[in-house]
């Protein structure tokens, strides 16, 4: 069954991508929840023809993105946890190292951040995902805390 997506779904495809499912995932899924519709022959014309508009805005969104994609380059991320040893008193996870980007002046929802769950002192790397094209691997160090 072939549908276009109407919004992000993750493990999917992104918004206005054409995806093949199998048909029960669609029909009783995707439809019903909003994620997707039935990509008809006169659907994926006017889908072709919103994409040609939006391109321009698409590509203005990307430079951002890049510009964005620097910035975090320039960035040494260093996050304090409580440790015994080598091991951390709880554990490290997308959203703290969203706060320590909001703390450096990045505001970047934990969706978009992937890094699994760190429950050991040392060195890491995330992947930000700021626009479909431009995924960022982002390099951070977990510390202990000083007590």
């Amino acid at each position: 069954m072939e549908l276009i997506l109407k919004q992000d779904v993750q493990n999917l495809g992104f918004k206005d991508d054409v995806v093949t499912v199998k048909n029960g995932y669609g029909r009783n899924y995707l439809i019903p929840q909003g994620f997707a519709v039935l990509a008809t022959p006169s659907a994926k014309k006017v889908l072709a023809e919103n994409l040609k508009q939006k391109a321009h805005k698409e590509q203005k969104l990307v430079d951002d993105a890049n510009k964005i994609a620097e910035a975090l380059n320039a960035l040494e991320i260093k996050i304090s946890a409580k440790a015994g040893g080598e091991k951390l008193f709880g554990s490290i996870t997308n959203a703290n190292i969203s706060e320590a980007l909001a703390s450096n002046g990045h505001s970047i929802d934990k969706k978009f951040i992937t890094s699994g769950i760190v429950k050991r002192i040392g060195k890491y790397n995330a992947s930000v995902r700021l626009h479909r094209n431009v995924v960022v691997e982002l390099p951070y160090e977990i510390i202990a805390e000083k007590a």
